[in-house]
């Protein structure tokens, strides 16, 4: 009986390990926000490529892992929970969400100059950045992205097909690629948003997870879809709705940021 206690508990710990590495993230994430200042803004809020790059990262890992917990237990189970392959695959996840920093970069950056230089434009830019996000949701690509990642046992049976000592690494990537293709989309409106909008961040976490883990995820991918629709509807009336793509005032964030390469 003991012995099998402690089975279930091994077999739980990556998976709560994994929660709370994202509980972690998001406490970085919020304490770094509230010192600098920072909230939902156009572009990249002063912020440098290292310093964008560094809270991308921090925000990914707080916004996917909840929703990766089932699965990284999971295959802990059949890599006999040995933390090297783990973190093997954890990493390559992780590299997969990480090198999307840079297009979200040129893309925050990019909304910031539009915003800023014509505001007309940056509202355009944001109904059309909304409505395909919207319409995305409802594609065949969105739903063969989503239905992978909710199977987590097709993709255990795939992976074990992997051979050679980078197997945990690539299925790792693949994995974060699948979830790229299913959520992609939900970054932009994030940008539209404020890239640094909390209140923006677990809506949409909240979203990946029940789409990924809720019987009727699928289904509440339509309606999200819907949703960013009608938000782009409402923001050609109302383009204070898209802060990520304009300016409400003087809203700078300090200087010493750019200083310090941040």
């Amino acid at each position: 009986m003991t012995i099998a206690i402690e089975r279930e508990r091994a077999h739980r710990t990556p998976g709560l390990v994994t929660l709370a590495v994202a509980v972690a993230a998001w406490l970085g994430f919020l304490v770094w926000s509230i010192d600098m200042g920072m909230g939902p803004e156009p572009g990249t809020m002063g912020l440098g490529v290292v310093g964008f790059f560094a809270m991308w990262v921090l925000m990914m890992t707080a916004m996917m892992l909840p929703a990766m917990a089932p699965l990284v237990a999971l295959y802990a189970r059949t890599i006999q929970n040995k933390p090297n392959r783990l973190m093997a695959f954890a990493g390559g996840y992780l590299l997969a969400w990480t090198s999307t920093g840079a297009i979200a970069y040129v893309l925050a950056w990019s909304f910031d100059r539009i915003a800023e230089d014509n505001s007309t434009a940056g509202q355009a830019l944001a109904v059309g950045a909304l409505a395909t996000c919207g319409v995305y949701q409802l594609t065949p690509l969105k739903r063969w992205c989503l239905r992978h990642c909710r199977s987590p046992i097709g993709h255990l049976i795939h992976y074990a097909g992997y051979r050679g000592r980078s197997r945990d690494l690539r299925a790792g990537l693949h994995h974060g690629l699948l979830c790229i293709g299913c959520c992609w989309m939900l970054m932009v409106a994030l940008l539209v948003v404020g890239v640094m909008n909390v209140a923006a961040m677990l809506v949409l976490t909240a979203l990946i997870v029940f789409e990924k883990r809720w019987r009727f995820g699928e289904q509440l991918a339509k309606l999200a879809g819907i949703g960013a629709i009608v938000l782009a509807v409402a923001v050609a009336f109302q383009p204070s709705l898209a802060p990520g793509l304009h300016h409400s005032g003087d809203s700078s964030v300090t200087d010493d940021m750019s200083d310090m390469g941040m």
